[in-house]
């Protein structure tokens, strides 16, 4: 925990940040960048690097409101978030449901499906089982159910004769399982939501040296060129908004969300992959950069977040 900056009638703000995922070093970087932006606004912040003993530091601190700057498991997947609902502080993002079941890939395309949103065909299966044989026919890609920033992801390429052994690094859920999923080629589309409004869409582009949009092209300086607004069909577009729309309202996210595509240019399909509860802020973060376009510094975003907290959320 780090000394208070004071500001004057403005809400005593937490950042919580760190824990102990996999994601934890992108989890700082956000929490930096919004604790940094919202003392820019005028708010009291308190910054808290997070650990098993979180509720004894929040009953110490006694903040108005905690801003959640957490990524991966136990911040992202409803734990926290009951935790504060607990102790019955306003947080931001979405609450304990809405979190905990866009945190597991398998649910969410599950939900979303019945809406007719279409999805990759995947099929979930234990490490050996997906080293023994092809799960699905290449390509295709191996990757955790509940993990996000593409970590422990595994592309099959065409043509492969065996599984790669790599996929046993794959970070398994809670019942031993990894997802491998039918591999989408084409484009890396990405739109959020903020205040129940679908924002425009960024193409993300990866690094040449780069096999895909992986953990390097999202953090990594250089890693990604983003293209907003995504030149792309109109008809494409409205049909990534709505998507986007309507998984964030059929999960019951709040605040802001992020809804990741693929697009196959040649072949037309578009397959939503996942939704994110709580999108990176990093300085090469794309939520920042979509409230952007809209109009949002990212004071002003972060402000917002501030405001639109509750809890019962």
């Amino acid at each position: 925990m780090t000394a208070d900056t004071t500001g004057q009638g403005k809400p005593h703000v937490a950042v919580l940040m760190g824990g102990w995922s996999a994601e934890r070093e992108v989890s700082l970087s956000s929490g930096r960048e919004c604790a940094n932006a919202l003392e820019g606004e005028g708010f009291r912040v308190t910054r808290i690097d997070v650990g098993h003993d979180l509720a004894a530091q929040l009953a110490e601190i006694r903040p108005d409101v905690c801003f959640n700057a957490l990524h991966g498991r136990w911040g992202e997947d409803g734990c926290v978030q009951g935790l504060l609902e607990v102790m019955e502080i306003p947080y931001t993002h979405s609450g304990v449901l809405a979190s905990a079941i866009a945190m597991d890939k398998e649910r969410t395309k599950k939900i979303v499906s019945a809406l007719g949103v279409p999805v990759a065909h995947g099929v979930l299966v234990t490490p050996d089982a997906a080293i023994a044989d092809h799960a699905l026919p290449p390509p295709y890609v191996a990757k955790p159910v509940a993990e996000g920033s593409s970590v422990g992801v595994v592309i099959v390429k065409l043509g492969a004769n065996r599984p790669p052994e790599v996929i046993r690094k794959v970070p398994v859920s809670r019942d031993g399982q990894i997802m491998v999923e039918k591999f989408v080629a084409g484009r890396e589309l990405t739109c959020a939501v903020i205040g129940d409004k679908a924002t425009d869409i960024i193409d993300i582009v990866a690094a040449d040296h780069l096999e895909f949009y992986d953990y390097e092209a999202k953090y990594a300086p250089g890693g990604s060129k983003h293209i907003l607004p995504a030149r792309i069909p109109d008809n494409i577009r409205r049909a990534v908004q709505v998507h986007t729309l309507a998984a964030h309202r059929a999960l019951g996210c709040r605040g802001v969300s992020r809804s990741d595509f693929r697009w196959d240019e040649a072949s037309g399909e578009l397959v939503f992959l996942e939704i994110n509860t709580q999108p990176g802020m990093t300085p090469t973060s794309l939520v920042p950069e979509l409230g952007q376009h809209m109009g949002l510094s990212f004071g002003q975003l972060v402000a917002w977040l501030v405001e639109d907290a509750s809890i019962a959320r």
